[in-house]
């Protein structure tokens, strides 16, 4: 019984997809939930699991074609097609089905090739073939699919070597790619006989990286060779000696799998001292987050990782940095008899991409050409205005602790600046619009898009409906979505579907710039820094004064298509207007 599966719907407006990567081929397993497929939107990329168990049996869809929402992808089978093709003339002939499936009356006569075969073990078929000399092969270690749009990724460090036990789950070597650095587990425990992709070396998803031998396939291993080498037999009775001759005649030209077996126990704490001072039990260190040590001057031994198998992680070196910033405020003497050894951390940090050249992410290719396109389509331009924060500023000032007990999210100036595009919005809906061909929309609702920083790239969450939200159901999605797109934690839905987007430049300490529309919305709002400097104020009398405010830029680029420069002005005029009102005290419980 087979079954096919369909292009899965990936978000409001989404009608089609591109397969950028199969995870499996045609004759290939696979389990209910395993990564079927990559797929690739114009709103993100994603994987497909398999809804089914069984047998890849057709593609029909190839790698870079496109396929609508609910066109057939792939067909599943049972397994039964893929036993007979794995069999080939196990139906014609019963010796050579007894020979594939490893019978027990069969096994004696297989031995003698099956060994054979072993000598150029490099055929990394042979544990699936099913043949006793199979077990002793062991199970093949693969380069996992490591996220969206990732193909390849670097063995930065194998926490293993050849010779070495190893259990399920274990953590077995390190791999980086362009979007993350994390750790391999083993499939299997056993004992590690093979290391195929050596350290700095680049492998694709779905490449054999080692082979770990399967705890019980060390005693049909040692059967095999007894009846051809005398020799093995007293080494029968001890699998673990047995297995590492095999490790040597598979890699002669390599005789370092001798050194690294008799002293096997210490191993890994050299690998670990380089970082973490051979606190083998604190865990090991990516090179990120070794570089952001260092960086920070964290002596990692000090360290204790809560990642799996104790792996020291960003927020934990994090947290250290932290921990030395307050122990710092408090003693400010020896603060300042430290400052002579400053000039020696604050060096100028080179990048190491200067003088190389890389791949584009899929996240940097796609906003590549939605911003060109964007450019290319719309008649962009950009107007500004200048608002006092300085109300706004105390009232957060005065409501932020009290707002996070109450609320359980921060008070930042994002939620005052959205609401405040929220009703200019209502009362401007032409800023809000969409130009479809000839026709112009007015959405009923104000579904504000949230640029964010991330390390995959530019990310833009969405606020549903947030004209029907007030200032704290604002602040609760701003924390949770921007938390949510730097831990890559964002569903296609939560990145489509916006209406008017809004841009923090001033995060970065900008004062101005000129963003891009993300097309097909007509207008985007970019935030500059606040900054405190001397203003020209007018009192209730009209009198005028100088003094100190906090002050920052507003600015809004829009299509011209639509959008006149006066139309522009006075949305920004509204919110200029209402935010230096600051007649949030309602909302604040103030």
């Amino acid at each position: 019984m087979s079954e096919t599966v369909k292009m899965p719907a990936l978000g409001e407006s989404v009608t089609e997809g591109t397969v950028t990567r199969w995870l499996k081929s045609v004759g290939e397993t696979i389990d209910v939930d395993e990564p079927l497929l990559e797929v690739s939107t114009d709103k993100v990329d994603t994987e497909i699991p398999s809804p089914v168990a069984g047998t890849i049996e057709k593609i029909l869809v190839d790698e870079d074609d496109d396929a609508e929402v609910g066109a057939d992808l792939v067909v599943i089978g049972d397994g039964s097609g893929s036993d007979d093709s794995g069999s080939g003339d196990s139906g014609a002939e019963e010796p050579a089905e007894a020979a594939a499936s490893g019978g027990e009356d069969s096994a004696s006569e297989e031995e003698a090739p099956a060994g054979e075969e072993d000598e150029p073990a490099e055929a990394e078929s042979a544990p699936s073939s099913g043949a006793p000399g199979g077990g002793a092969e062991g199970q093949d270690v693969t380069m996992p699919a490591l996220g969206e749009s990732v193909t390849e990724g670097t063995v930065t460090r194998w926490l293993k070597s050849v010779g070495e036990t190893i259990d399920v789950d274990e953590p077995l070597l390190e791999v980086s790619t362009d979007k993350v650095d994390t750790e391999v587990p083993s499939p299997v425990a056993g004992t590690v006989l093979e290391i195929l992709v050596q350290e700095d070396e680049d492998a694709e998803v779905g490449a054999v990286l080692a082979v770990v031998g399967d705890s019980s396939g060390a005693a049909p291993g040692g059967q095999e060779p007894s009846k051809d080498v005398p020799a093995a037999e007293e080494e029968k009775p001890a699998p673990k000696a047995e297995e590492t001759p095999k490790a040597e005649e598979k890699k002669p030209e390599a005789p370092k799998a001798e050194p690294k077996q008799e002293r096997s126990a210490p191993a890994p704490a050299p690998k670990a001292a380089d970082s973490i001072s051979g606190a083998e039990s604190s865990g090991y260190v990516t090179p990120l987050v070794r570089k952001m040590a260092a960086e920070a001057g964290v002596d990692l031994s000090s360290v204790t990782g809560t990642g799996l198998g104790g792996r020291i992680r960003k927020q934990d070196v994090q947290q250290a940095i932290d921990a030395q910033k307050s122990a710092a405020a408090a003693p400010q003497a020896p603060a300042a008899a430290a400052a002579p050894a400053a000039p020696a951390a604050p060096e100028l940090e080179v990048s190491s991409l200067r003088g190389t050249e890389e791949k584009m992410s899929r996240i940097r290719k796609i906003t590549a050409k939605r911003m060109v396109e964007s450019l290319q389509t719309q008649a962009q331009l950009t107007t500004a205005v200048e608002v006092d924060m300085t109300r706004i500023a105390k009232l957060r000032a005065q409501a932020k602790d009290a707002f996070l007990q109450r609320e359980g999210a921060k008070l930042t100036f994002l939620p005052f600046l959205i609401q405040a595009a929220v009703e200019g919005l209502k009362m401007y809906p032409k800023i809000n619009a969409e130009i479809d061909g000839e026709m112009v929309k007015y959405p009923a609702v104000e579904n504000i898009g949230m640029a964010a920083d991330t390390e995959r790239g530019l990310m833009v969450p969405v606020i549903k409906n947030a004209g029907d939200l007030n200032l704290a159901g604002l602040a609760r999605q701003v924390g949770d979505l921007g938390s949510r797109a730097k831990s890559n934690d964002l569903g296609p839905d939560d990145l489509s579907g916006a209406t008017f987007t809004i841009t923090n430049t001033g995060s970065g300490g900008a004062l101005f710039d000129t963003p891009i529309v993300a097309h097909p919305n007509v207008a985007i709002l970019g935030t500059g820094t606040i900054t405190k400097r001397p203003a020209v104020v007018q009192n209730a009398e009209g009198d005028d004064s100088i003094a100190i405010r906090s002050m920052m830029y507003i600015f809004l680029s829009y299509d011209h298509r639509l959008i006149d420069g006066a139309d522009a002005a006075r949305f920004l005029s509204y919110m200029k207007k209402r935010l230096e009102a600051g007649d949030f005290e309602s909302d604040l419980g103030l």
